[in-house]
């Protein structure tokens, strides 16, 4: 451990004069080979290092510890380590005298890291290390803060995902449940018309619970990197018109989308059905939650950003871009950077939430930007000309030996 962290506080190098006139300790790089660690000091770490030597006394107190707790590294250097972090746990008890670092078992190595208190209740995130001697006497003690606030999100964000589900998945099977059971009962009592029509509501919604399994287990494999992209020559504009086609079939107005392709697309190799995905999402957004006419446009674009203009020697086209734009009332640049965020609704109108699609989960645009980055592309959201807002994402183009 004293090759692996070195600590401004415990230092003995002599201070060093800064551009801003204070003091600084810095210790002097040795010459010949130097073991990597020897060259990291605590303060570098992102986490709070609390070192405490043979007696409890602080040693080491890096930087994070002291935002924190709000502490001088300066000022609690040398003094006992229990005075200093006067930990406790869920039930208040004192943490330092039921683990007695320096009189308990000397097998330990350390603690794993839990949830305690400081004196003021803030809460952080603890493990212990610890360094022995020959006779398995405790010669530091290394104590490692985390903040808890990105736990905390994380369990809120978890809390809200099953509440979601729970709440999404009650209505269909209810609906399912009933419509069975009214069936099994009193099948003949009813004429084939009713019959039809309570299967058809119980197969809508079983489509429904399907729909939200498969969004579930999207974001699943997008929060753990496992999303899988099985590149194919893909024709996005043939893709997008099947999407127009299938929603016209569903009973949409033909002549409420408009299909432009522009000329010198580059060939794309994608995963055909998630750019199904991501193309059905975006027009069921605009459709339920825009107005007017749903343009898609496809266009050669650059990754970088920047103009195609081959035609006239300028750089050629390396990527495909998509943009679907409705003519409704839009979103507000103010909350554009939130459309792709898991559970997003924004302000409702005519009775529905831009964002909210399908079984209206709230997870269907963060869905598409995760499909798209895992394609290495982009996509953003902008107000679109006159009104409405404006989708547009990026893909990469190439052939497949380069895929």
């Amino acid at each position: 451990m004293d090759e692996l962290i070195a600590s401004g506080a415990a230092s003995a190098t002599p201070d060093r004069e800064t551009s801003d006139g204070r003091g600084s300790r810095i210790s002097p790089v040795p010459e010949g080979p130097v073991p990597i660690g020897s060259l990291i000091c605590a303060d570098d770490l992102p986490d709070g290092v609390v070192a405490a030597d043979e007696t409890g006394r602080i040693i080491v107190f890096n930087r994070a510890a002291a935002r924190l707790t709000g502490l001088d590294p300066a000022e609690v250097t040398g003094k006992f380590v229990f005075d200093v972090l006067p930990l406790r746990d869920g039930d208040g008890r004192d943490w330092w005298v039921y683990v007695d670092p320096y009189h308990g078992l000397p097998i330990r190595t350390r603690h794993p890291e839990r949830s305690l208190h400081l004196a003021d209740g803030t809460e952080v995130l603890v493990s212990v290390g610890y360094v022995r001697g020959p006779a398995r006497e405790v010669r530091r003690l290394v104590v490692s803060l985390r903040g808890a606030q990105q736990r905390e999100r994380l369990e809120r964000s978890r809390a809200e995902l099953v509440s979601t589900v729970a709440h999404e998945l009650r209505s269909p099977l209810t609906s399912v449940k009933g419509f069975t059971a009214t069936l099994l009962a009193k099948w003949g009592r009813f004429t084939d018309d009713q019959k039809r029509v309570m299967l058809e509501t119980v197969n809508a919604d079983a489509d429904r619970v399907t729909r939200l399994i498969t969004e579930l287990l999207d974001v699943s494999r997008i929060e753990s990197g496992r999303m899988e992209v099985h590149r194919e020559l893909v024709d996005l504009p043939d893709r997008a018109r099947k999407i127009v086609a299938g929603r016209v079939a569903a009973g949409d107005a033909e002549d409420r989308f408009r299909l432009e392709v522009l000329a010198g697309l580059p060939e794309t190799w994608l995963d055909a059905d998630k750019m199904d995905q991501i193309l059905g999402n975006l027009v069921e957004n605009a459709v339920r939650h825009g107005a007017g006419i749903v343009t898609i446009v496809v266009e050669p674009a650059r990754m970088d950003g920047g103009p195609v203009d081959a035609a006239v020697g300028g750089p050629a086209p390396d990527a495909v871009a998509v943009v679907v734009r409705d003519q409704g009332e839009g979103i507000s640049p103010d909350v554009a950077p939130r459309v792709f965020r898991q559970f997003w609704r924004g302000k409702p109108r005519g009775g529905s939430r831009r964002g909210q699609h399908g079984g209206g989960t709230g997870l269907g645009l963060y869905i598409v930007k995760g499909l798209v980055e895992a394609h290495g592309g982009t996509i953003g959201v902008r107000p679109a000309p006159g009104c409405g807002a404006e989708f547009r994402f990026i893909v990469p183009a190439g052939t497949a030996a380069a895929q």
